[in-house]
């Protein structure tokens, strides 16, 4: 009995300081995004609209934070109940928990995998802004927001990532959040769209971006803290299998840059910057839940497919006239739907998990299981954003007026706007009295 005890202390998980730091990091990278998206975001809107647009993502990272310590790491993360939701006293506050305390079965504190699943709760909502640009209450999206996270996030994130969560516990492969975060978010914004409705001149007047190298800012930021998003969700570097991810997020991500740029090509005529932006997210949201199970040459594939299909999607807002401002819809929905099922097709069986796709010899299981992920998960945050947006429309009220709409919301929500061009003048001093003219043009005057 002694030496039994003894071994499976010493197989027992210690701290560790390599793997810690790594998470670190990686948190940091995510918390990055957030920033990121609201530049991405914030150019892609008009110039009377982008502080509004920063200002939609920055608040996720105070409403939260806040909310996670309170109660959403306990929601999301504790001890299970039916196979929907999790609780544990210890996590409120994040007040009974040890310094040197492992999370489970890992080598890194449990304070570190805390902050480090805070940071995709907080982006997730912030992913959403973007379908609402130009025409929502400040107020009404913090409230919506904080009623988010709380009745769909922090539930779904049970479902996919917490032991004993119906969809983990089904098999379902969502490496780095596919369904939790893009299918989540997407269907969200999809949801409280078609409550709110379309913006005021949609299809009609010129709604372009007014600064594309924001975009393309906030589209490198996306690109360098996804590395942490995606990578750091192994939650350590001992074998290997986060370096996969790290590469299959460049390789997916070129891929789907490069296929959509080429659509745009063939369909438009053109190679834009706001393309190789959009590509460039349609990868990472595809390879998102993919790149644990398949190996580069099926990042390729993942990257590629995603980037002509989220093209391809981003246009049918003008074909059924839902006002997706910002084409969440299309790139987070339509992505992470294609980069989990594609799971059931590319995933290898020798990466994170030895479950196998329909083209290394798994047949049909997997890709039934990752549809179940997919739907169930759309169905739910489609069905429930849509009754909150309703409730606090016929409450509160979701939407400015169309006068505020028009003018510009920043100056009114914010009482700011985000270019001042008043100390930009012609480069004439006030002072500077006009020159006299010619003598022979005066003569020919007075003549």
């Amino acid at each position: 009995m002694a030496s039994a005890i003894t071994t499976l202390a010493a197989d027992a998980p210690t701290l560790s300081a390599a793997n810690t730091g790594f998470m670190l990091i990686c948190s940091a990278l995510v918390m990055l995004m957030t920033p990121g998206l609201a530049f991405f975001y914030g150019g892609m809107v008009r110039v009377k609209s982008s502080l509004n647009m920063l200002m939609m993502s920055f608040i996720s990272l105070g409403i939260v934070t806040i909310l996670w310590v309170l109660y959403g790491f306990s929601l999301a993360f504790g001890t299970d109940s039916g196979s929907v939701i999790g609780w544990n006293s210890d996590y409120v506050g994040l007040s009974g928990i040890g310094l040197t305390e492992l999370w489970d079965g890992y080598t890194i504190p449990v304070y570190v995998f805390a902050v480090f699943q805070l940071m995709f709760a907080v982006i997730t909502p912030a992913l959403i802004s973007g379908a609402l640009a130009d025409r929502v209450k400040f107020s009404a999206w913090v409230l919506f927001t904080a009623l988010w996270v709380t009745v769909v996030y922090f539930p779904v994130a049970h479902w996919v990532w917490g032991a004993g969560g119906w969809l983990f516990e089904l098999g379902v492969i969502d490496f780095a959040g596919g369904t939790a975060v893009h299918i989540n978010a997407g269907a969200a914004a999809l949801g409280v769209i078609l409550v709110i409705g379309k913006r005021v001149g949609f299809k009609k007047d010129p709604m372009r971006p007014h600064s594309l190298p924001l975009v393309m800012l906030g589209a490198g930021l996306l690109w360098f803290g996804w590395f942490g998003f995606n990578a750091g969700s192994w939650l350590g570097n001992d074998d290997g299998i986060g370096a996969v991810m790290f590469v299959n997020t460049q390789v997916a991500t070129a891929a789907a840059m490069l296929a959509w740029l080429g659509y745009e090509k063939l369909r438009h005529g053109s190679f834009t910057t706001l393309g190789a932006a959009s590509g460039a997210v349609a990868g990472l949201v595809a390879i998102t839940p993919a790149g644990g199970s398949v190996s580069p040459l099926g990042a390729i594939a993942v990257g590629a497919i995603a980037g002509v299909l989220c093209a391809m999607a981003v246009g049918l807002k003008y074909r059924f006239g839902y006002d997706d401002s910002l084409d969440v819809v299309g790139v987070h929905l339509v992505g992470g739907i294609a980069g989990s099922l594609l799971v059931g097709f590319f995933a290898t069986g020798g990466v994170q998990s030895e479950a196998k796709g329909l083209f290394y010899g798994g047949g049909l299981e997997q890709l039934g299981k990752q549809a179940v992920g997919v739907f169930s998960v759309l169905a739910y945050s489609l069905v429930v954003s849509a009754i909150m947006a309703f409730l606090l429309d016929k409450t509160i009220g979701m939407r400015v007026s169309e006068d505020v709409e028009v003018s510009g919301i920043d100056q009114v929500e914010h009482a700011e706007t985000a270019y001042d061009f008043s100390g930009a003048g012609g480069g004439i001093s006030s002072r500077t009295t006009a020159a006299p003219a010619p003598a022979a043009a005066s003569k020919k005057v007075d003549a």
